[in-house]
């Protein structure tokens, strides 16, 4: 009985290893007031970062800032997509819009003023970011920023995007 109790149990775990995490489903709005489904969010097999950021977040800024200076090469290296989600509440979303414009950010930009996606993900502080594969499943995510924190990010996308070439 002890074996069979033991061989169950690492079959639940190994089950529980392979379970991939990815993004749930929450009913979110772009800057321009489309709704988006955050579960249908790709990138056509390719590398997707998600970026979560406050308007008043100073790191976050810079963040975005520095990955929008390399996002070019980014994309030509490996297709790499960036979804931008301020977590700014109701009353200051309103800032979102004229951050992005002022930047000149081309990323996709999302609306969580409830934290809804933040909380099913479990993020407790931004900036917050997360690397996806090309097929939605999360493989990488790193809270904070530092300056040069976006070449880790960088090697990682390359490594998910390498991966996704074989």
């Amino acid at each position: 009985m002890k074996k069979f109790f033991l061989s169950l149990c690492l079959l639940m775990v190994s089950f529980a290893a392979g379970a991939q995490e990815r993004l749930p489903e929450v009913i979110l709005k772009d800057i321009e007031g489309r709704t988006v489904q955050t579960d249908t969010i790709s990138n056509n097999g390719k590398p997707l970062v998600i970026a979560f950021f406050a308007t008043w977040c100073k790191p976050c800024n810079r963040e975005l800032k520095s990955i929008d200076e390399l996002y070019d090469d980014w994309q030509r290296e490996t297709g790499v997509r960036i979804v931008a989600v301020s977590i700014d509440q109701a009353q200051n979303v309103n800032k979102v819009k004229p951050l992005v414009d002022q930047n000149g950010w081309r990323y996709d930009v999302l609306l969580d003023p409830n934290g809804e996606l933040r909380r099913a993900l479990g993020i407790q502080s931004v900036p917050y970011t997360l690397l996806l594969d090309g097929q939605g499943n999360v493989v990488y995510k790193h809270n904070g920023y530092t300056d040069g924190a976006e070449a880790e990010l960088y090697e990682k996308v390359k490594e998910v995007a390498g991966r996704q070439s074989l």
